[in-house]
C-alpha cells in the first residue's frame, strides 16, 4: 500500500498546481511556485510527477477519475428512470463544474492553446468518454419512448455550455444576479440551484416526447 504520507504530499501539490494555475495561468506558473505554494521541497515535483506538465496531465486525469465512476454507475442504474438520470446528471454537473469552477478554467484555458497535443488528445478522450455514457442515457430515453428525437450531441452542449458560460464568466454573472463578487459561498449559493432549475426545465421542454411536434 502506498504510505499515506506520500498520498498526502503528492495531493498537496495536486492541489497547489491547481489553484496557481487557475490563478495565474500554466505559462505563469513555475514548478518553485507550486512549491512553495505545496509547502514541499523542489525536487519532490520532479519525484512525483518529473515536469510541469507531466503535472498537469496528472491533476486532468485525477479529477476526471471520479466523474467516470458515478458517470458509469448512473448510466448502468435500472433503478432509475430515464428523466431522473437527466436530473441526476444535471445536479452533479452543475455541483461539480461550479463549486470546481478552478479547474474547468484550466481545462478551457489548455484546450485553447497551442502548447501541449498530448494534454488536449487527453481531455479530449476523457470528454468523449463521458459524454458517450450521457449520449446513451438520452438513447435509452428515447427507446423507452419518453424522449423525443432531437441532436443528442448539440443537446449535450447546450447543457454543458450553460454550465460553462455561468462559470466561466463568473464577474459577468455575479453583476447580473447581483452578488458579491468577492464572495464565492454567496455565488455558489445562488448560481447553483438556478442553474440546475433552469437546466431541467430546459431538458423537459426540449426532450420530453409530448413536446414532439
Amino acid at each position: 500500500m502506498t504510505p499515506p504520507d506520500k498520498i498526502d504530499k503528492r495531493e498537496q501539490i495536486l492541489q497547489a498546481a491547481e489553484q496557481l494555475f487557475a490563478e495565474k495561468g500554466f505559462d505563469g506558473t513555475s514548478v518553485r511556485d507550486i512549491a512553495h505554494e505545496a509547502n514541499v521541497n523542489l525536487a519532490m515535483i520532479s519525484y512525483y510527477f518529473g515536469s510541469k506538465e507531466k503535472l498537469l496531465e496528472s491533476l486532468i486525469e485525477q479529477r476526471f477519475r471520479i466523474s467516470i465512476g458515478i458517470l458509469e454507475e448512473l448510466s448502468n442504474d435500472q433503478s432509475l428512470s430515464a428523466w431522473e438520470k437527466i436530473d441526476r446528471l444535471i445536479d452533479y454537473y452543475v455541483e461539480r463544474m461550479v463549486t470546481n469552477r478552478r479547474f474547468h478554467n484550466i481545462m478551457n484555458q489548455e484546450y485553447n492553446t497551442d502548447r501541449s497535443s498530448e494534454i488536449k488528445d487527453l481531455i479530449t478522450r476523457i470528454k468523449l468518454q463521458n459524454l458517450e455514457r450521457i449520449k446513451g442515457i438520452i438513447v435509452d430515453g428515447q427507446r423507452q419512448k419518453l424522449f423525443r428525437p432531437v441532436d443528442i450531441e448539440l443537446t449535450l452542449g447546450s447543457i454543458m455550455g450553460t454550465i460553462a458560460q455561468v462559470t466561466s464568466l463568473r464577474k459577468l454573472y455575479c453583476n447580473l444576479l447581483q452578488i458579491d463578487n468577492t464572495d464565492e459561498a454567496s455565488y455558489s449559493n445562488v448560481v447553483i440551484p438556478r442553474l440546475k432549475v433552469h437546466l431541467k426545465q430546459l431538458m423537459r421542454a426540449h426532450l420530453d416526447i409530448k413536446n414532439e411536434a
